[in-house]
């Protein structure tokens, strides 16, 4: 079976997660996956197989004969999808033979188009498989789960010689609780890769240090006839305290290695208002100075309105992984190698974002991320094509390959 036909599979599963859940995992459908999966697993001839009650599905294929003293390597990706927009009901389309010009998805308001994502016209001649406009994919990270299932199925069945190989597949990942119970040691990699990227060709072991930051504004509501030097109004406080930070730090003005705060949500009326924010920079030092700024504009606030006008809390969630995959650059080699044996040319590039394996790295597995041939994601217009994930799937079998070297 092709990467793709298990991606259209996996996808008609509703796995989405949802942040501010105390349990875990944090939608107890993500289990109807996990439970397939784990299935699917034990039915291509993984051993040690196991989901746990946290839905963690792990299992192993033992090292050839004779090749039991190479490094034991992982392949990670995760199976709930992005809050941001719909994942139930997703119904792709398949566009074969793609022209490279604009693709109207469905009967949605949403279209494709060159000017928005100009790489498109190198995908002309694929595959494509789009939404219709009314869920996104999935492909983010069901895609990387179909390549490295595919991969272990091919592994298997063309008895490719090789070290252990671990698999894992995670729960919540989309709302940052990925790698929260993730069983280092008993997964048993020395290293692991997660797949969860875009381009089949790219290759990430820089990623955001993150933070997420909630501001709780008490306001103080009197007759907004006799107001005059009582009135607190929260919701203009929140205003301030939003145009108090760098107008042009946002996602929509960043790129590469620029960091931002980014304003999730905001809500309030005069008593109470609140601001949820993100906080990322690839650098550390620019990381903990945001943070700084945002709690000096809190203690200012509060000499302007009175203490306990505003109460921040700011929550560290990941960090870059690069000072972690450094001492482990043969990581980074071997999947340029593999890319190269696949006929693509190799690219590095810095996540604007996080991954499982950020935290992952820092729990003592390192662990950077390849792409799945994906694009677009946590969104409507996320796509993906079949040559992509095909390439995908052979990268990692040449990573397999190079580590039972």
């Amino acid at each position: 079976m092709r990467a793709y036909e298990r991606l259209l599979n996996y996808v008609k599963v509703y796995t989405t997660s949802e942040d501010e859940q105390e349990i875990v995992p944090s939608t107890s459908r993500q289990f109807d996956l996990g439970n397939q999966l784990a299935k699917e697993l034990k039915n291509i001839g993984v051993q040690d197989v196991r989901i746990d009650d946290k839905c963690y599905v792990y299992g192993v294929i033992p090292a050839t004969a004779g090749l039991e003293d190479k490094p034991a390597i992982g392949f990670i990706a995760h199976m709930d999808t992005a809050p941001d927009f719909s994942g139930e009901n997703v119904n792709p389309q398949i566009i074969p033979d793609y022209d490279g010009t604009d693709v109207k998805l469905g009967e949605s308001e949403y279209t494709l188009t060159l000017k928005d994502f100009p790489h498109l016209a190198d995908l002309k001649g694929r595959t494509l498989i789009t939404t219709d406009g009314t869920t996104l994919l999935g492909a983010d990270d069901k895609a990387g789960v179909a390549e490295i299932m595919t991969m272990a199925e091919q592994i298997i069945k063309e008895n490719i010689p090789h070290g252990k190989i671990c698999i894992g597949f995670t729960p919540d990942e989309e709302v940052g609780r990925g790698a929260d119970f993730f069983d280092v040691e008993g997964f048993g990699a020395d290293f692991a890769y997660t797949v969860d990227g875009g381009a089949e060709n790219e290759i990430e072991y820089e990623n955001f240090n993150a933070a997420g930051a909630k501001v709780k504004i008490k306001g103080f509501s009197v007759h907004p006839g006799s107001s005059k030097n009582t009135m607190i109004n929260a919701a203009l406080v929140a205003m301030e305290f939003n145009s108090m930070l760098p107008a042009g730090d946002t996602p929509a003005n960043t790129e590469e290695y620029e960091g931002f705060f980014h304003l999730c949500e905001m809500s309030g009326d005069v008593s109470d208002a609140s601001l949820d924010y993100i906080i990322r920079d690839h650098d550390s030092a620019m990381f903990a100075c945001r943070q700084e700024m945002m709690r000096h504009i809190a203690k200012l606030l509060n000499e302007k309105y009175g203490e306990g006008t505003v109460t921040l809390t700011i929550k560290e969630q990941y960090r870059n992984m690069k000072e972690k995959i450094e001492p482990c650059m043969h990581l980074i080699d071997n999947a340029k190698k593999a890319v190269q044996e696949s006929g693509l040319n190799p690219v590095t590039v810095a996540i604007r974002g996080g991954t499982d394996g950020a935290r992952l790295s820092f729990m003592g597995l390192p662990c950077p991320n390849l792409g799945t041939g994906g694009y677009a994601f946590h969104g409507p217009c996320e796509h993906i094509t079949i040559e992509g994930m095909d390439y995908a799937v052979e990268n990692l079998k040449n990573i397999v390959k190079l580590y039972a070297l």
